[in-house]
């Protein structure tokens, strides 16, 4: 007899997003005509700081042919035209298909005539009351109201259906400005936390000894990193192996790997399988020349439309992934890595969208692997804190 506290499935967190993307609004109520140009004034003006994608539907009553290949038998199509790239499918898209191909946008408009979408903007339109009040089950989470022309007021089965629509803001759909100031206020709302991530859950072969442990600044560097860190971010997680938690103060949280054997690519990943939503700045304990003004910079740097933002290491000019933030939309390109048998963060980064910055200061990103190196840096830091004034 199975109890029925039996649970078949792992208790996963997940992320928040909707039919397409965290961030999706469903434009209903207007022509289709009247849809697309004010997503295009949208788009228009948040794509130089937001990346933004468009969803609609085409109907076409007469049996027409699939595009090229498709009409062989071809499952997917792809052609690359210069300046942009195509992708036919025959194959039936399914709901999770829509969240993979649009997990890198930061914004999604929909043309609600045909798609839904968890947020709405309803345009209220004369002509096309009828067909509004026919979509009324789509409207759970009305954000704004736009009255087009001739239009004096919210209709009445409008306001039935949307209990809170007298506080909702209310503008003609001619008033372009407040409509964008709209969505520009909604990202920077939507822009995702950040928490820190402490990489202390390295064996430490190398060195003879754990990294985390070694004492650089007065206190155990894992510690002297996280609260380093706390300034920054609403929490901070010391990432480690199971057998190391009982050796970790109780001062600080801690975040054991679950993906394991895979290195600081598991401990990042482990992050995100714990709060998928929230960005991560990650910083390893073998780097004990970072300081505040290096994470300043990277954190007022940071770039939210990127997978991540990351230092550029001057020895190869490829990114440092182990003093990087990662944004929540880096969880299922790492995922798809993993999946094709790469658990590298740096060969992510080179081949994903990655903000790159200039350090201030390329001798704070030096790794200390060896007892040699401990000694060197050792010897630095001696002999910078007795040349500094007290």
């Amino acid at each position: 007899m199975i109890s029925k506290e039996h649970k078949k499935h792992t208790k996963l967190a997940r992320p928040a997003i909707g039919n397409f993307n965290r961030n999706e609004w469903a434009i209903v109520g207007a022509p289709c005509t009247s849809v697309k140009l004010l997503a295009a004034e949208i788009i228009a003006a948040l794509s130089p700081q937001y990346k933004c994608a468009y969803a609609d539907s085409v109907h076409n009553d007469e049996e027409v042919l699939p595009p090229g290949r498709l009409a062989n038998g071809a499952i997917v199509e792809y052609t690359d035209q210069i300046n942009n790239h195509q992708f036919n499918f025959s194959l039936e898209i399914k709901p999770m298909t829509f969240k993979q191909q649009f997990t890198d946008a930061d914004l999604v408009l929909v043309n609600g005539n045909h798609q839904p979408a968890k947020s709405q903007v309803v345009i209220i339109c004369e002509n096309k009351a009828a067909s509004l009040q026919k979509r009324l089950s789509q409207l759970t989470n009305v954000e704004m109201f736009l009255l087009a022309d001739h239009t004096t007021g919210i209709f009445d089965f409008v306001k039935d259906a949307v209990p809170n629509w007298a506080q909702l803001p209310v503008y003609h759909l001619n008033q372009t400005g407040q409509v964008i100031a709209f969505f520009k206020d909604k990202m920077q709302q939507a822009k995702p936390v950040l928490n820190g991530l402490v990489l202390a859950g390295g064996q430490s072969v190398r060195m003879g000894s754990d990294k985390g442990k070694l004492n650089w600044h007065g206190k155990e560097q894992r510690y002297h990193l996280a609260n380093m860190l706390k300034p920054y971010c609403e929490d901070v997680f010391i990432s480690c192996r199971a057998d190391q938690l009982e050796n970790i103060s109780p001062q600080y949280k801690t975040l054991p790997d679950t993906f394991l054997g895979l290195g600081p690519f598991g401990a990042i990943l482990s992050a995100f399988r714990e709060k998928p939503d929230s960005a991560w700045v990650v910083a390893a304990c073998d780097m004990p020349l970072l300081n505040t003004e290096t994470f300043e910079h990277l954190i007022e740097n940071r770039r939210t439309s990127s997978i991540a933002t990351a230092y550029k290491n001057s020895g190869d000019g490829f990114a440092e992934p182990l003093i990087t933030i990662w944004e929540p939309k880096s969880y299922p390109v790492l995922l798809s890595f993993l999946a094709q048998g790469y658990s590298c963060p740096r060969k992510v980064l080179i081949n994903s969208d990655t903000h790159l910055l200039q350090p201030l200061d390329e001798e704070v990103l030096t790794n200390v692997n060896t007892v040699e190196d401990f000694e060197k840096i050792k010897h630095h830091l001696t002999a910078k804190a007795a040349n500094t004034p007290t």
